[in-house]
């Protein structure tokens, strides 16, 4: 390939990325390619040469997005209190979600054919469960609760955040709110189900169309 070919193909992935980017931002992941293909000023097949699965490229567009939520959960085993420590961890999710719907989708979402994020999400549920573990040996986190729960927390706040973008942009943060007391040990009465396994919870995931 020479120069000129190898430039410009770069300069085609920059702007689909950036296309994608938006598209996603603004309408979800469900987004037509089409249409992101449209907005970059490319053709179809040129996103395809460059993204062969719908996957690679949301993988492309979120993996510094995800890697950052790593960084979140770590800052957050550094507060001393354990229960701001798991309350922040999950309000911040929750803003990011509320701030970008492809990253609404993205956090209840299976993305299989990505092999980063998947890797990335597993590391994730290693760092929650510590937030838990350390919030429940305090006494501050009623002791049934685990990493499927906080899951739970996500999709509510997806559908809550759907629902009333147009009308209160902010209601997310009373539902959360609202959650986040209902985690607490402080007067937990038992509860009538038992919590997903973890693979139930991949099951029960949205998985994405290719």
């Amino acid at each position: 390939m020479t120069t000129a070919l190898r430039q410009d193909a770069q300069r085609n992935r920059e702007l689909i990325l950036a296309a994608a980017r938006e598209e996603f931002r603004e309408h979800g992941l469900d987004v037509s390619l089409e249409e992101i293909a449209r907005r970059a000023g490319v053709g179809i097949a040129t996103l395809y040469r460059r993204f062969p699965t719908r996957d690679a490229l949301i993988e492309a567009v979120f993996e510094d997005h995800v890697a950052s939520f790593l960084a979140l959960a770590e800052e957050a085993l550094l507060i001393e209190d354990p229960w701001v420590g798991f309350s922040t961890f999950i309000e911040q999710l929750c803003e990011r979600q509320a701030s970008d719907f492809g990253l609404k989708d993205l956090l209840c979402t299976r993305l299989p054919d990505a092999k980063v994020m998947e890797d990335v999400r597993n590391r994730g549920r290693k760092l929650i469960s510590k937030l838990i573990d350390r919030a429940q040996a305090a006494g501050v986190l009623r002791a049934d609760v685990t990493p499927e729960d906080v899951e739970f927390v996500l999709w509510s706040n997806k559908s809550i955040v759907e629902a009333t973008r147009h009308v209160a942009p902010n209601a997310w943060r009373r539902n959360v709110a609202l959650l986040l007391d209902a985690f607490r040990a402080e007067n937990a009465h038992p509860l009538p189900e038992r919590a997903l396994t973890p693979s139930e919870l991949q099951r029960s995931m949205t998985r994405r169309a290719r």
